[in-house]
This record gives C-alpha cells, sequence and structure tokens, in this order.
C-alpha cells in the first residue's frame, strides 16, 4: 500500500528550492534598485554643483578691478580685484554688468548665497536639497602691487574649493557627498591703470 502524501523531508526541499529560485532575482533587483538610487542621487549632486560652479566662475571670471575711490565695493580699496570675506568663507568683486554692483559669494548655513546690493538682500544658489559642508577661497594676484610698493606680475587667479552633500534622501548612503576644485584667472588683463 502507498501513500499518498510526501514525507518531511520532500517538503523541506522543495521549500528550499522554491526559496532560493525566488530569493535570488529579488536580492538582484534590491540591489539594483538602490544603485539606480544612488547614481540618481549623485548625479542630481553633480548636476546642481556643476551648475552653480558654472555660475560662480563666470562671475568671478569676468569681475572688474576696482578703480573707483569714491565708493568703493572693496574694502582693500583701489585696485583690487577680489576680496575674501566671511572668514575665508565668502569672496566679494565688483560685477561686470552695467552699472556695476559689488557682488559678493558666501557661505551661510549650508547655502551658498550671494548679494548684489552690498548685502542687504541674500539670495540662495544652492537649492535645500544640497548642503554645502565647506567654501574655501583662496586668491593669486588680486592687488595690482605687493606690500613692499612693486607692481605685482601675477593674472589675479581664484581658486574654490567646494565640498558638498546632498540631502533629499532619508538614508545616509544615498547622501552622496562631492568634493570639487577649480581654478579661475580673470579674463582681463591685469595690466596697470
Amino acid at each position: 500500500m502507498r501513500n499518498k502524501g510526501y514525507t518531511l523531508i520532500e517538503i523541506l526541499v522543495a521549500i528550499s528550492i522554491f526559496t532560493t529560485v525566488i530569493a535570488a532575482p529579488t536580492g538582484f533587483f534590491v540591489i539594483a534598485l538602490k544603485g539606480q538610487q544612488k547614481a540618481l542621487a549623485s548625479q542630481e549632486v553633480l548636476d546642481e554643483t556643476s551648475f552653480v560652479l558654472e555660475y560662480v566662475s563666470r562671475a568671478l571670471r569676468m569681475a572688474k578691478k576696482e578703480l573707483s575711490s569714491s565708493q568703493p565695493c572693496l574694502t582693500n580699496g583701489y585696485g583690487f580685484n577680489y576680496e575674501t570675506t566671511r572668514d575665508g568663507n565668502g569672496i566679494r568683486f565688483k560685477s561686470y554688468k552695467t552699472p556695476s554692483v559689488c557682488q559678493e559669494i558666501f557661505l551661510e548655513n549650508g547655502h551658498l548665497m550671494e548679494t548684489r546690493d552690498g548685502g542687504l538682500t541674500s539670495v540662495p544658489l544652492t537649492s535645500d536639497g544640497l548642503w554645502v559642508e565647506k567654501f574655501k577661497i583662496n586668491l593669486i594676484g588680486e592687488s595690482q602691487s605687493n606690500p613692499d610698493g612693486s607692481f605685482e606680475t601675477t593674472q589675479p587667479r581664484v581658486t574654490l574649493y567646494l565640498e558638498v552633500k546632498g540631502i533629499k534622501a532619508a538614508s545616509p548612503e544615498l547622501q552622496p557627498v562631492l568634493k570639487i576644485q577649480t581654478t579661475i584667472s580673470q579674463r582681463n588683463l591685469d595690466v596697470m591703470w
């Protein structure tokens, strides 16, 4: 006489094979989905950082030299191209647009900000989904004269360092960090006026 049921071993083997066949593709799908989310988050951070850096670079490259002694934009005085502000977390310069205005780009509360009216109103250059950890500035050749009074022959250059983090996602592994540095030289030749 033969029983029509399955033994415990047969059931366990069938369940383990079924679980393996279903779990493996599901695991691959979950890993692929997380990878896609991370890639999209990184791309979003890169896109926004690229836009901001391009905007700031253009403004700095086109900046005018301070040639006004009556109402100077730069507190360093006549003949300067740029000056750092806010303990090295900001830069002030004369805009190339007519009429020329005093423009400042600085780090405030995790956002890059811009002001064009002497600091009365600030406009964010970065969205709420991007947190700027660091914004450092190094100036080379920003004036026409050296401290000893001799003529500065170095073309003005600004080196910017940005460290940004995407903060839209709740999980830390989906918050990419991007560190980027660029050097911008002034477009117009720095000649003695």
